[in-house]
């Protein structure tokens, strides 16, 4: 991953952060002298998943702007899918161009307030080819080698860069969420289907083709139900919101205390997997399942992961909500575009105007 000149090797989420605390303790003429990996420009950022297609502008602060957001039609096909997705970026640069006119005659000088995006990052299902030249999301079934990269191009006419929604996840709360002080962490995406991304000594993990992280694909439930990937028992399959739905008839926001009691429990369970496999010490799980279930969720997976990740160094392995909600998949879709760029993470000069809670930007 592209860093900041000078940064840890590894260029990591957390990579820059020995810098980050010298450098706010310091005044802007000294800071300035430290590496930059700023973003450029805000983010057009994209979220594909199996409930809803959202994009918005982020800004290289995180803050976001020009959000929409629709459901995902996932009985369409594929041109007019990409059809409804094309309709919704378009609404959003359109916004954001808008907001950069505005800017622009307002007479500001130097960036202005609410530019326009200089590149687009998308977070998408998997599996994919590398670099998202093509997608087929398992959730989205009109979807299966679909060129995504080059139509979104074609759309935004900026640089677009893809990964899976779920690394971007990693992305974000590495940056600004709940894993901001970890090393060594797994951001999963609990909602109609189950991602994962993967952290290690600060950096994010790929793999051979770029698919590192599908945690929804581990097996949790031997012999098991079916899961569209072909075997049986995997985590998706079982404790996905499409999964709670085929099992009791009820959308997951219905779902019974002992259906959210086992979700939690399956997924603590693939959670201590990654633990001992991986040496991780927290996981931060977002989406719409994980988050509307809320404390009983959260409580029985960690019962799981205490009960299970037994192993000295796996002891004490917490799982917590995301630190940004929400908001999590598209800053992290954000995030993979800069990443694209080769401009992240951002300077410990951006954190410093974060901490400080100060509206100018920083020298």
């Amino acid at each position: 991953m592209a860093g900041a000149a000078g940064a840890d090797a590894r260029g990591g989420p957390d990579a820059v952060r020995p810098s980050i605390d010298a450098a706010c303790r310091l005044g802007p003429r000294a800071r300035a002298s430290f590496p930059q990996g700023m973003p450029v420009g805000p983010a057009l950022g994209v979220d594909i998943g199996g409930t809803k297609l959202a994009a918005a502008c982020v800004g290289p602060d995180g803050a976001i702007r020009c959000a929409r957001r629709v459901p995902t039609d996932v009985g369409a096909d594929a041109e007019s899918l990409f059809g409804e997705l094309a309709a919704l970026v378009h609404a959003v640069l359109d916004e954001a161009n808008i907001d950069a006119a505005k800017g622009s005659t307002a007479g500001i000088s130097g960036p202005a307030e609410a530019p326009a995006p200089v590149v687009c990052g998308v977070g998408s299902g998997g599996p994919m080819l590398p670099g998202g030249e093509t997608v087929s999301p398992l959730n989205i079934p009109a979807w299966r080698g679909f060129p995504l990269r080059e139509r979104m191009e074609e759309v935004t006419g900026l640089a677009t860069y893809i990964d899976n929604d779920a690394k971007a996840l990693a992305l974000a709360e590495g940056w600004r969420g709940a894993a901001a002080s970890q090393r060594d962490y797994m951001a999963m995406v609990v909602s109609t289907g189950i991602g994962g991304g993967i952290v290690v000594d600060g950096r994010l993990v790929d793999g051979s083709s770029g698919n590192a992280g599908h945690v929804g694909h581990v097996t949790v439930e031997p012999g098991g139900r079916p899961c569209r990937c072909g075997a049986r028992g995997c985590l998706e399959a079982e404790a996905s919101g499409s999964a709670i739905l085929e099992m009791t008839g009820r959308p997951a926001e219905e779902a019974t205390a002992g259906v959210i009691e086992r979700t939690g429990t399956l997924v603590g369970r693939a959670v201590a997997m990654a633990a001992h496999l991986l040496d991780i010490r927290i996981a931060v799980v977002a989406g719409s399942v994980a988050l509307g279930f809320g404390a009983p969720f959260f409580e029985a997976a960690q019962a799981e992961i205490d009960a299970r990740a037994r192993l000295e160094f796996a002891r004490g392995v917490r799982i917590v909500p995301a630190g940004l909600g929400a908001n999590g998949p598209i800053v992290g879709a954000a995030a993979v575009g800069w990443r694209g760029l080769g401009t992240w993470p951002p300077t410990p000069a951006a954190f410093c105007a974060q901490r400080r809670g100060d509206a100018r930007r920083s020298p």
